[in-house]
């Protein structure tokens, strides 16, 4: 059980905490909407799937690529206004604007002509969200020193995050709603100039509110400069392979990339499985059993599993915490099999509580965790890169994503499933509830393997905290004495 109090001085008020997690929210807010909204390319405006699907990939690989280079031009930048908070702004700011640009497709257009325009549009897009996104994770990571107070400003960003994921299955509903738009285009236009509005106002909120770490060796980073560009450039690869070189680290990435590759590889299945086996390829009758199915499980994140989470990781620890979340996701997972049944659509409900555990868990504990590492870091190589720990995580995360894409189409194929037929085999839709649940359990199970021995305790992280203090002094936070 936990023996720390945490100390006043290291709890972040919860106005702060409000101001973080709306960032978040924009954080979740924009690729949860934008994976609606992609629909709209190949259905409503006749676009060959191969080049919606370049579009999705092409920007999210410069996307990849530029992480690691903000982070390292976070860590380092020196201006009155902190090293964080500048990009937050301005990045909120990009991406805002671009995603309402986007969106002003029109049918008429011929498909080049939208498949340029959109893919322009979309690494300025995906460049502001990385000035945006990469400096608000390293802020997270370094608002508080405590280690359970970690675990509850994380707890709380989940939270808000979560929303995104209640709201925007329901963008399709009403994009494709011919009662409030004449067209899917017209609805993705000026919904799109909605969210990018809400996005860019939620994504300032951190840029105004909260406040970074000053550390006492403040002027010992980095010029960021044309003069000192080769000297950046090593400084960059350095920091780069001494991120790779922490073996808790590298644990956590091993861990979340196993979960959410697991995860996301499945999650488009559910929508296959409810059509085509619950409601036998009826898609009227299907209706919208698949948005509830997942604003249910986002729900469930949020109001169930982030908080046990929470206390999980305060009563036990973190890596505990995550075990526990992960074995209850299984139980979860193997229940999708009695869950989904034909008979009785309800029941596909009853995994959800359980499943939840999986996603919920994970980047609640892991954010925190990686905030602990970066201590840990600091001890072994004398400098704070807190971004650039975010962006090599969240890189992490993209990379699984891709490669979860790339597995659910050959799963796909390989159980036999025909896009052109309204009902499919029965042998196919076996397999495919089948490969629904080992997928995801063997993905869950690899992770509490990787994850077995990671030894960066409470105790531990206190230990560091100690030792930082004592090398360097005590760091404090704008407006702190």
């Amino acid at each position: 059980m936990n023996a720390y109090k945490t100390a006043l001085e290291d709890r972040v008020p919860i106005l702060q905490k409000i101001a973080f997690g709306s960032g978040h929210l924009a954080n979740q807010l924009f690729p949860a909407a934008l994976g609606v909204f992609m629909v709209v390319l190949v259905m409503s405006l006749g676009m060959n799937p191969a080049l919606a699907g370049l579009l999705a990939a092409l920007p999210r690989l410069v996307d990849a690529l530029t992480d690691p280079i903000m982070g390292y031009l976070s860590d380092n930048t020196k201006s009155r206004w902190g090293r964080r908070r500048p990009y937050i702004l301005l990045g909120s700011v990009i991406a805002g604007v671009a995603y309402m640009i986007m969106w002003q497709l029109n049918p008429d257009n011929s498909e080049l002509y939208n498949f340029f325009y959109f893919l322009i549009v979309s690494l300025f897009f995906y460049l502001g969200y990385t000035i945006f996104a990469t400096p608000l994770i390293g802020l997270g990571y370094e608002m508080t020193a405590d280690y359970n107070e970690r675990t509850r400003l994380m707890a709380v960003s989940q939270f808000m995050g979560q929303m995104a994921w209640i709201i925007a299955p329901w963008f399709w509903v009403v994009i494709y709603d011919q009662s409030i738009f004449d067209t899917a285009p017209e609805g993705a236009r000026i919904l799109s100039v909605w969210v990018g509005g809400l996005c860019m106002v939620l994504g300032i909120m951190p840029a105004l509110f909260n406040k970074e770490l000053v550390l006492p060796e403040e002027d010992e980073r980095q010029d960021l400069s044309l003069k000192e560009i080769k000297s950046n450039f090593r400084e960059f690869i350095q920091g780069f392979k001494l991120t790779f070189q922490n073996k808790p680290f590298i644990k956590l990435c091993g861990a979340t990339f196993c979960i959410f590759n697991g995860y996301q590889t499945i999650a488009q299945f559910a929508w296959f499985i409810v059509v085509y086996y619950l409601f036998r390829g009826d898609t009227s009758a299907a209706g919208h059993w698949p948005a509830w199915f997942f604003t249910s499980t986002a729900v469930a994140t949020a109001f169930i599993v982030i908080p046990i989470i929470t206390k999980l990781a305060v009563a036990f620890g973190k890596q505990k915490a995550f075990i526990i979340a992960t074995l209850i996701s299984i139980v979860g997972y193997t229940l999708k099999w009695w869950g989904f049944n034909p008979d009785n659509p309800w029941l596909m409900f009853l995994p959800v509580p359980f499943l939840s555990f999986g996603i919920g868990g994970l980047f609640t504990l892991m954010m925190s965790m990686t905030a602990d590492v970066c201590d840990l870091d600091e001890l072994k190589n004398g400098k704070r890169r807190e971004a650039m720990f975010g962006a090599v995580y969240w890189w992490t995360v993209k990379l699984g994503y891709a490669l979860a894409t790339l597995i659910s189409g050959v799963v796909l194929h390989l159980v036999g499933f025909d896009e052109s037929k309204g009902e499919q085999a029965l042998e196919t839709m076996h397999n495919l509830r089948i490969a629904d649940i080992v997928i995801p359990v063997t993905m869950a199970l690899l992770a509490i393997l990787i994850i077995w021995k990671y030894d960066l305790n409470e105790q531990k992280a206190n230990e560091i905290r100690e030792a930082l203090i004592a090398r360097r002094g005590k760091a404090h936070h704008q407006g702190e004495n």
